[in-house]
């Protein structure tokens, strides 16, 4: 029997059902909504933790003709009194506001106008629906007809979408409407890195207030996205709104999976051997009281083992945004106490800070206060036990994403080394010169003035910078990392063909904090693996005969070099 696949980017419920993909079942959340009794529930989550996936189950669930058979076998198929009143019995309206972007507003207002004219088109029978008068089929007749002339649509006609739509569908079919919108604050995002703010928060208001406020065709309405952005912003004088953050017990397992539900799965994909790597890598969020994984890392790192049994994990998450959050994070760290609390988080501890859950998307970058909650609430940190008031332990949540903020500082690094090449060189040119003790000097100093990495990744960190300032030397040195050499793989070797002098470097990291004796060990494995032949018995550096090997051993800010010729 084939095995179900994990699904990737799957957003289409029904699709992922039919063509048989392996589904870890939220769909207890239809039951969860109803009892929870809110006109309107927001949920706020990180990207990639299921939250459209989740809107398109409650849309197949409850719509009027929906696809009643893809819950068969499902948890909210055991409840039977909620199935047969509320399954399939009402009109949906579903509406991603993801694509809502652009450069200006006007663009940015025409794909929202696209986006509504689009969901329009979905209900083609109220264009003859017998219960709707020639003047309502004509106004149906202009919202789909956005479609084709978006930016020419009228401002009214967009905020009145919603409240139209739901009028004529609550005459079709004589039952109030249900409405669904994902991704709510991505407008506000995007129209706030470009310069138009204001305007698309006066629009999204107009909308939402049709909408969700004055719109008594409504039976309830669900929405989700990323930030809990501040009610004076666009839920003016909504106070029905009951928002759900990564903090509320009520909900808490809806998006993501739960160590359960990762178990479950990697039993069934014969995958249990890798429960250990997938829950490093990948678990470690807190929302409510629930330990959760992320499922989007999860889904990939499950299905990279189908084709590579032996792969490793890796930080798929890393890939879905540009994670400039964490740039700006780490360029206002440079300094006294916070570049001391990055290197903390990165070294696997926790800070308490003081996380507000409110604000607006210009408020964002206005203080270090600020970019704190953002990385909280857009689960590049996670909560660690109870919450003390508004401050909370935070700590980044796995492998996964300190290898964002690795990355991240890797980039910075890099950055610092193009403001002072002249003395990157002088350090670099240090080496075939054989002058230990100043290398040793000045590379103290650097790590002194950077932000260090400690435990996971050390090594790879301190080979990084070294090899990240051998990029600044001229071409007539040949530079290698970790290429084969002799019995082994030499973390850097250096080729001087007009000078003849070649350089291996074997770097350690000193967890004991035994520096000189990872120097020793670290020279004794370059001579044991003969590392240096590749330089003497290679033809293309047939005019190197001496080698200079370096142990250097790392820990925290402190380094050791010892030479051996």
């Amino acid at each position: 029997m084939t095995k179900k696949r994990p699904p990737i980017g799957l957003e289409d419920f029904a699709q992922l059902i039919r063509d048989g993909y392996y589904y870890v079942d939220k769909t207890y959340v239809v039951k969860e909504v109803l009892e929870s009794g809110s006109n309107v529930s927001l949920f706020t989550r990180p990207r990639r933790f299921g939250k459209t996936l989740t809107l398109d189950m409650l849309k197949c669930f409850f719509e009027i003709g929906g696809p009643k058979d893809v819950f068969e076998g499902l948890k909210i198929s055991q409840e039977k009194e909620i199935c047969e009143q509320y399954q399939g019995k009402y009109p949906v309206i579903f509406i991603s506001l993801k694509s809502v972007e652009g450069l200006t507003f006007e663009v940015a207002r025409s794909e929202l106008a696209k986006a509504l004219s689009k969901e329009t088109l979905r209900h083609p029978f109220l264009a003859t629906s017998d219960k709707l008068n020639e003047s309502e089929k004509g106004i149906f007749q202009q919202l789909c007809d956005m479609q084709q002339n978006a930016k020419a649509a009228d401002i009214d006609l967009i905020t009145g979408c919603f409240y139209t739509l739901s009028e004529l569908l609550y005459k079709h079919y004589e039952q109030k409407v249900i409405i669904l919108i994902d991704e709510y604050d991505v407008p506000l995002d995007k129209s706030e890195q470009n310069g138009f703010y204001k305007e698309m928060v006066s629009l999204i208001r107009g909308v939402f207030n049709q909408a969700l406020k004055t719109n008594p065709y409504m039976k309830f309405a669900v929405m989700t996205g990323c930030l809990r952005i501040a009610k004076e912003s666009i839920f003016t004088g909504l106070n029905k709104v009951k928002v759900y953050t990564v903090l509320d017990r009520n909900f808490s397992d809806a998006f993501g999976y739960t160590d359960e539900e990762v178990r479950a799965m990697l039993e069934y994909l014969d995958l249990s051997k890798h429960y250990e790597d997938i829950k490093a890598w990948y678990d470690g969020y807190q929302f409510g009281d629930k330990h959760i994984y992320c499922p989007w890392d999860v889904n990939n790192y499950c299905r990279k083992l189908f084709s590579d049994p032996n792969g490793e994990p890796e930080a798929f998450w890393i890939n879905t945004s540009g994670n400039d959050i964490v740039r700006k994070f780490i360029e206002m760290s440079e300094g006294g106490l916070l570049k001391r609390e990055l290197e903390k988080l990165i070294a696997g501890e926790t800070v308490q800070k003081e996380v507000q859950q409110e604000l607006t998307y210009q408020e964002l970058y206005t203080s270090i206060d600020n970019i704190w909650s953002v990385l909280f609430t857009t689960g590049y940190l996670t909560q660690e036990g109870k919450a003390n008031g508004d401050f909370l332990n935070l700590r980044i949540p796995n492998y996964g994403i300190r290898e964002i903020f690795n990355k991240q500082v890797f980039k910075w690094i890099k950055d610092k080394f193009k403001d002072d090449v002249p003395a990157i060189r002088e350090f670099c040119e240090l080496f075939p010169q054989g002058k230990p003790e100043e290398i040793e000097r000045r590379f103290n100093e650097f790590l002194r003035r950077t932000i260090s990495v400690r435990d996971f990744g050390a090594e790879s960190f301190y080979h990084g910078c070294l090899l990240g300032m051998m990029a600044y030397m001229p071409d007539t040195w040949t530079i290698e990392s970790n290429r084969e050499a002799g019995d082994g793989y030499c973390d850097i070797s250096i080729g001087l063909i007009e000078t003849g002098v070649g350089v291996i470097i074997e770097m350690k990291h000193a967890k004991d904090r035994d520096l000189e004796k990872h120097c020793m060990e670290a020279l004794a494995q370059i001579e044991a693996r003969h590392y240096e032949e590749k330089l003497l018995n290679d033809p293309s550096y047939f005019e190197i005969k001496t080698v200079l090997k370096y142990g250097i051993a790392c820990y925290g800010k402190s380094c050791k070099v010892m030479l051996r010729v």
